[in-house]
């Protein structure tokens, strides 16, 4: 289970996170939804222990991450496919991963034939297309067998097959009591694949609600621009968020 507690993030005076509180539980697809610069990143990141909140608190399982002794069997994430090293294979990626939370290098092959690239792990992750990073990203978050998985927009790249077997992955791993938090721009697939939406804007949690809170006909996405009215600025036809 991930659950924040009165969350805040200032930078240089900026509020990026305002007393931010909410629960993703076990065996559920939690839909974490935003407008761009509403503070996602930045509550993600404070779940993984890669920025200190300036308040409050983020754990998962009921500690921080760096409380765990085991973090990679704790929580797997997906944050920026585009952040595996490019010189290296995928194979030799995913075992170095594998090394440094002393998982067996079987598991890592065995996870690239889960995914669908075993017949390209011996190609350089600079070679890859998006699709496959995020696929090998996927994989990477998956190595410890976590408990937890956090992905932010796990199927940007992917064709419509890659998009479904996310969408069966992430189903499958909440019915095996696994708590998924998931963050995506795409409302429709997030309606087929969530249990529970948090929506966010400016820092602060404006709703959240079960999918099937939702009228009979009603979408997710009208849902989703009626709660964020009021914090996303739409000028020359583009929308900005308030913060960062």
């Amino acid at each position: 289970m991930i659950e924040t507690r009165g969350l805040q993030k200032r930078y240089r005076g900026i509020l990026a996170v305002d007393d931010l509180s909410f629960t993703a539980p076990d065996g559920q697809v939690t839909g974490f939804l935003r407008p761009n610069g509403a503070g996602k990143t930045t509550t993600m990141r404070i779940m993984l222990g890669l920025e200190r909140a300036t308040c409050g608190s983020a754990t998962i399982d009921g500690r921080p991450l760096r409380e765990h002794a085991a973090p990679q069997r704790v929580v797997g994430a997906v944050l920026d496919a585009r952040g595996a090293p490019a010189g290296m294979t995928a194979r030799a990626h995913l075992r170095w991963l594998a090394a440094a939370g002393r998982i067996p290098d079987t598991r890592a092959d065995d996870l690239l034939e889960q995914v669908g690239l075993a017949t390209v792990a011996t190609r350089r992750i600079g070679a890859l297309s998006l699709g496959m990073r995020q696929r090998l990203g996927i994989a990477a978050a998956l190595l410890g067998d976590p408990g937890t998985l956090i992905l932010d927009e796990p199927v940007n790249g992917l064709d419509p097959d890659g998009v479904r077997w996310v969408r069966h992955l992430m189903r499958r791993l909440a019915a095996e009591g696994r708590c998924v938090l998931v963050s995506s721009h795409l409302m429709a697939e997030m309606q087929q694949t969530a249990d529970r939406i948090a929506v966010i804007g400016a820092g602060r949690l404006l709703s959240r609600f079960d999918i099937g809170d939702l009228a009979e006909g009603a979408t997710l996405e009208d849902a989703y621009v009626r709660l964020t009215a009021g914090v996303v600025r739409y000028r020359a036809g583009a929308a900005e968020g308030d913060q960062r």
